[in-house]
C-alpha cells in the first residue's frame, strides 16, 4: 500500500513511456532483429499449418509392374485418386481453427517477451556504461582529494606536527581510491563488450531513453507476461475441447477414381496378346466412433493443463504486483539518497564560499578550497548516479510493459 501511495505521489512527473516500441527495438542489433523476424514468420507458418490441419490430403497413387512367366512379358499399370475428408468432427474442426489462432497469439507473445528482454538488457547496459563514466569522474575527484590529503600530511609530518602513522594512512588511502578507479574502468570495458554483443549502436553517442513512472493499474493492464499467460489459457482451453472431440463421432466424405491396365495377364500359348483396361469411381460417407482405453486419461490431461494455466495467471499477477511494489520501494530509497546528496551539496557549497573568503584573508590554504570544490562536484555526480539507478529500476517495469 505504501508503494502504491508513493507511485501516485510521484506521478506528477509523467505516466507515459517516452520511447516508442520501434525506438526500443533500435537498441537491438540488425542481426538479432532479423532472427526475431524469422521467429514471427515461423509463428505465422505454424499457425496456418495448424489451422488447415483438418483438411485431409488428396492421395495420388500410381504403380507399374512387369513380369515374364512362361517367357511371356506381362505388364500391369494402375492409378488412383483417393479423398477421405472429415466434414464433421463434433466441433473438432472449429476448435482446431481456434486453437491455431490462439497458438499464434501465444507464440507471438512469447517472442515479444524475449525481444523486449533483450532490448531491456541493451538499454540497461547502456545506462550502466553512462553511470560508470560518472563514477570514473567521481573517482578521479576522490583521487585528487586523496592526493591533496597526502600533500597536507607530508607537510605536517615534515614540520613535525604528525607522526609517520598518519602519513602511512594517507598513502594507503590514496592507493585504495586509485585501485578502485582501475576496477571501475575494468568493469566498464566488460559492460561495453556485453553491449556490443547485442547492439549495433556506438555506446559513446547512443541516446539513453528517459522512462517515467506508471501506475500499478497501467503496469498490470499492459503487462506482456500476463498477456502471454492469458493467451496460454485460451490455447489450453481450445486444446482441451479439441481433445474431447477426438473421441466423439466423426463423419468423413470419401471418394476416389481408379484406373487399371494390364497386358497378357491370362496367357494361352499360340493366342493373341490380350489387353485389358478398366476405370471406375466411388464415393460415399464414412462414420467413425473411436473407442480408446486412454480416452479418459487424454481428456483429463488436457483439462488439467487448462485448469493449471488458469491458476498460474493468478500467481503471475501476484508476482507482477510484487515486482512493481519492490521497484517503487527501491525508487523511494534512491530518491532519499538523491535528496541527501542535494543537501550535502548545499552544505559543501556554503562551506566552499566561506573557505574562499577565509583563503583570501590568509586563514585557509588552497588545499582547503580544492578539497571542498571537489566535494561539491562529487555530490553533484552522486545526484546523477542515483537518477540513473532510478532509471534502471523503471527499466525493470518497462521490460514487461507494452503500451499498445
Amino acid at each position: 500500500m505504501k508503494a502504491l501511495k508513493l507511485s501516485i505521489a510521484l506521478l506528477t512527473l509523467c505516466s507515459t513511456l517516452l520511447v516508442s516500441e520501434e525506438e526500443l527495438d533500435s537498441y537491438i542489433s540488425e542481426n538479432k532483429k532479423e532472427q526475431f523476424k524469422y521467429d514471427y514468420e515461423k509463428n505465422e507458418a505454424e499457425s496456418s499449418k495448424l489451422r488447415d490441419s483438418w483438411i485431409a490430403p488428396l492421395n495420388l497413387n500410381y504403380s507399374y509392374s512387369k513380369s515374364n512367366p512362361y517367357e511371356n512379358k506381362q505388364t500391369q499399370q494402375s492409378a488412383a485418386i483417393v479423398m477421405d475428408q472429415p466434414i464433421f468432427k463434433s466441433g473438432g474442426i472449429y476448435y482446431g481453427i481456434q486453437f491455431a489462432e490462439a497458438s499464434r497469439i501465444y507464440s507471438n507473445n512469447f517472442t515479444d517477451v524475449t525481444k523486449r528482454k533483450l532490448a531491456k538488457e541493451a538499454v540497461s547496459l547502456l545506462i550502466q556504461i553512462k553511470q560508470m563514466d560518472l563514477k570514473i569522474s567521481k573517482q578521479k575527484l576522490q583521487i585528487e582529494n586523496s592526493e591533496i590529503n597526502l600533500a597536507q600530511k607530508k607537510e605536517d609530518y615534515l614540520n613535525g606536527q604528525l607522526d609517520s602513522g598518519f602519513l602511512d594512512s594517507a598513502i594507503i588511502e590514496r592507493n585504495i581510491v586509485i585501485q578502485a578507479l582501475y576496477d571501475i574502468e575494468t568493469n566498464k570495458e566488460r559492460v561495453i563488450s556485453k553491449f556490443n554483443a547485442i547492439s549495433d549502436m556506438k555506446y559513446d553517442n547512443a541516446f539513453v531513453p528517459e522512462l517515467k513512472l506508471i501506475t500499478q493499474e497501467e503496469f498490470l493492464e499492459n503487462n506482456m507476461v500476463l498477456s502471454m499467460s492469458k493467451s496460454e489459457i485460451s490455447k489450453n482451453r481450445y486444446n482441451k475441447n479439441m481433445t474431447v472431440s477426438k473421441y466423439l463421432p466423426q463423419i468423413n466424405f470419401v471418394a476416389g477414381y481408379n484406373w487399371k491396365e494390364s497386358e497378357n495377364q491370362q496367357y494361352v500359348p499360340g493366342s493373341t496378346a490380350i489387353s485389358n483396361e478398366t476405370d471406375y469411381y466411388n464415393y460415399g460417407i464414412r462414420a467413425t466412433l473411436p473407442l480408446d482405453i486412454n480416452t479418459f486419461r487424454d481428456v483429463e490431461s488436457s483439462k488439467i493443463d487448462y485448469l493449471k494455466s488458469v491458476i498460474v495467471i493468478e500467481d503471475k499477477k501476484r508476482e507482477q504486483k510484487a515486482i512493481f511494489e519492490q521497484v517503487m520501494q527501491n525508487i523511494d530509497n534512491f530518491e532519499k539518497k538523491k535528496q541527501l546528496s542535494v543537501e550535502n551539496r548545499d552544505i559543501y557549497e556554503k562551506l566552499l564560499e566561506d573557505t574562499k573568503e577565509l583563503f583570501g584573508a590568509g586563514y585557509k590554504t588552497q588545499y582547503d578550497v580544492e578539497l571542498l570544490q571537489n566535494s561539491v562536484e562529487i555530490q553533484k555526480i552522486d545526484v546523477e548516479i542515483y537518477e540513473m539507478d532510478r532509471q534502471l529500476e523503471l527499466l525493470t517495469l518497462y521490460e514487461m510493459y507494452k503500451d499498445d
